[in-house]
């Protein structure tokens, strides 16, 4: 019975989460294909045309993936971020956190959210980019595991933000200042074996840079970085994040205070 309510609560809350940023989709779900376009149009278009290939494959084919990722990564971590502060702000996450519903259920719930926002936003990403490109994953499992994977991570990141966020200010300071340069340095548009050494084993502590490259080697079957240390890094951190994320939200952090 404990469990079957759980899951009502999981369901409800799952729910709530979609029609949140689908009601305002022109600010969710529109911008990110905008910006998608503008990539494919540059750096694909303009600039690809002086590029013969990157990483073996065409430029264009080579950007398509980073792209899509980064549009999984940025809103996933966004809508939990915005999501969960919002709750705490108006007061109503207090409501969940006295009612019988286990907190995992509310992490997951607030979790599987984001990821569901950071998808469609990839799958829409995606369509845009197949405007400019016929590329099809060559493995399919993999490009959609890797998808799902790190929209759960960012996901969590995102609700550590919104623990500790004091304003809605403080709720943007880690997608620019943070997962921005990450995500741009991490090898959306150039292929790192073009680095110096030092750069490239620099490069190698980003962990934007694991999650870019899986999901390349996900779609184009070739990638910078071993599919199976992108999995690694992919499950370390999601048991960093969410025993994290469960520990912060069993203990009140920044709610009860």
């Amino acid at each position: 019975m404990r469990l079957a309510a759980n899951l009502i609560a999981f369901r409800t809350i799952v729910g709530k989460e979609i029609r949140r940023f689908l009601r305002i989709w022109v600010q969710t779900i529109t911008p990110p294909a905008i910006n998608a376009l503008l990539y494919m149009i540059i750096f694909g278009g303009l600039i690809g045309s002086q590029i013969t290939q990157m990483g073996g494959h065409r430029y264009l084919d080579f950007i398509m993936p980073g792209i899509i990722m980064m549009g999984i990564i940025i809103n996933s971590y966004s809508n939990l971020a915005s999501s969960f502060f919002s709750a705490k702000f108006q007061r109503n996450i207090e409501e969940m956190l006295v009612s019988p519903v286990h907190n995992l259920a509310i992490l997951a719930g607030f979790v599987a959210g984001g990821v569901c926002r950071g998808l469609l936003v990839g799958v829409l990403v995606a369509a845009v980019a197949l405007l400019f490109t016929q590329v099809t994953p060559v493995h399919t499992f993999t490009t959609i595991l890797i998808a799902i994977l790190t929209a759960i991570m960012f996901s969590l990141g995102g609700f550590i933000n919104a623990v500790f966020a004091r304003n809605f200010d403080d709720i943007s300071i880690v997608p620019n200042f943070v997962l921005t340069p990450l995500t741009y340095l991490g090898g959306v548009f150039y292929s790192i074996e073009l680095l110096p050494e030092f750069w490239q084993k620099v490069s190698m502590l980003n962990p934007v840079l694991y999650m870019i490259n899986g999901f390349r080697y996900g779609i184009l079957g070739s990638s910078d970085i071993a599919i199976t240390h992108t999995f690694i890094v992919l499950f370390v951190f999601i048991g960093l994040f969410g025993s994290l994320s469960l520990y912060l939200l069993n203990k009140g952090v920044g709610i009860k205070n």
